[in-house]
């Protein structure tokens, strides 16, 4: 059903004047979610360990000679014979002959999902994993970081396609409900945000069944009924649906609504903080690649500052032009001050460095992370004029831009 052309019924306040009042009356503090789709996952995979399979209709899952099991993934030239993820492979082989059926393996796919989880790690300050290839990011309060998250959506999106060869869609929104349903709507390749109070307008027009949860059963269930688009749900009460629906009636009714689930189920130890730059052309001068790491570590500690955190464990990452990489860790009093941290780094780049080779990419990470405790340095004026100085620096960040003002790089003084 095609519902991205459909127009919002003229009931539906959408002048920018009502536009400004609604994303007015929202919350200063509404949530920012990110949820990243990889395109046909699997198939991509696939196309690159083995790229004849470019253009072609590729579909994994099982054995169609067996006759028995189903689609797992297909390419979306498969699609255009009618098929589609979880239909019987019987049927998927009757409707597409002439396609590339693969197994699939699944330990390329583990090992893919895991980059494109280290590389949102550089940037995302919350992640929770959904799937294998979906992944929900919690960006709240950085858009004096990143800008507009649209911009930074498609240049993540770019990156992933760079780095990694993988196509994505992403979704966002101030729930999580909004930023799957986002990025399904434009797929392959797409990136739709929806401004904060135009969640129910921009449902309106389209079928129940994009809401996520919507089954075969309940969909026949809502069609006998008369609900047929998302506006149909709204347009009655939410004590109708709790008592023709029950329990999942009302979440139904909430989401149709433009409402959903804002929470995140993370491990905070198993989080990471980390910025990595990769030299368009390797580096071989040392003094470059030591600034560059200093300018990494300042956005990093600005990471840290605006979510009110200190990091106890440093790490940095290098990797050489052949390939060779090498990390190294230290623990250190928890932290979140730019020169501590930038020192500890320096330290273990410089113990790593012993190699007569070009370097291809120099990152940092930081884990192990803790609450600011600002009464721990009360008494210590040192340290308090250095946290009112960064406080003051993370404000004025926080107001103009990363680039509004800059530590000086103290590594030069350093001998080597």
């Amino acid at each position: 059903m095609n519902y991205k052309n459909d127009k919002i019924e003229k009931g539906t306040s959408t002048s920018w004047s009502n536009i400004k009042r609604r994303i007015l009356r929202c919350n200063k503090n509404m949530k920012t979610i990110f949820h990243l789709d990889l395109d046909t996952f699997f198939v991509s995979v696939e196309r690159i360990l083995d790229p004849s399979l470019n253009g072609k209709p590729v579909i994994v899952g099982a054995n169609p000679e067996s006759g028995r099991g189903v689609i797992s993934a297909c390419s979306y030239e498969a699609r255009e014979y009618g098929l589609h993820s979880a239909m019987p492979i019987k049927q998927a082989y009757k409707l597409c002959p002439n396609g590339i059926y693969l197994r699939g393996t699944m330990g390329e796919y583990s090992r893919y999902s895991k980059e494109v989880k280290k590389l949102l790690e550089k940037y995302a300050p919350i992640i929770q994993q959904a799937s294998i290839d979906e992944f929900y990011m919690d960006f709240t309060g950085t858009q004096n970081i990143y800008g507009s998250m649209f911009a930074f959506g498609k240049k993540m999106q770019a990156e992933i396609n760079s780095e990694l060869n993988l196509p994505c869609s992403i979704g966002i929104g101030s729930n999580k409900t909004i930023a799957k349903i986002c990025s399904d709507y434009a797929k392959p390749m797409g990136v739709t945000y929806i401004m904060p109070g135009m969640e129910k307008a921009f449902l309106a027009p389209m079928p129940v069944e994009v809401i996520p949860g919507v089954g075969k059963v309940m969909l026949e269930s809502l069609h006998s009924k008369g609900f047929y688009r998302i506006k149909d749900i709204t347009k009655v009460s939410d004590e109708y649906f709790a008592l023709a629906f029950g329990k999942a009636g009302i979440a139904l009714w909430d989401k149709a609504n433009g409402n959903g689930s804002t929470d995140f189920t993370v491990d905070r130890k198993r989080l990471s903080i980390s910025k990595e730059r990769t030299y368009g052309k390797d580096e071989v001068n040392q003094e470059r690649i030591e600034k560059t790491l200093f300018d990494l570590t300042g956005k990093v500690c600005q990471k840290l500052r605006d979510k009110n955190w200190e990091s106890a464990t440093v790490s940095i990452k290098l990797r050489y032009s052949d390939f060779v990489t090498i990390t190294r860790a230290k623990t250190i009093r928890a932290t979140n001050d730019d020169k501590i941290i930038f020192e500890t780094a320096l330290k273990l780049f410089r113990t790593a460095y012993n190699r007569r080779v070009a370097v291809r990419l120099i990152g940092i990470h930081l884990t192990k992370f803790s609450e600011f405790n600002e009464q721990e340095i009360l008494f210590d004026k040192e340290n308090l004029d250095r946290k009112n100085m960064l406080k003051a620096v993370t404000s004025i960040r926080g107001k103009f831009g990363f680039d509004s003002i800059k530590f000086g790089d103290s590594s030069k003084k350093k001998d080597k």
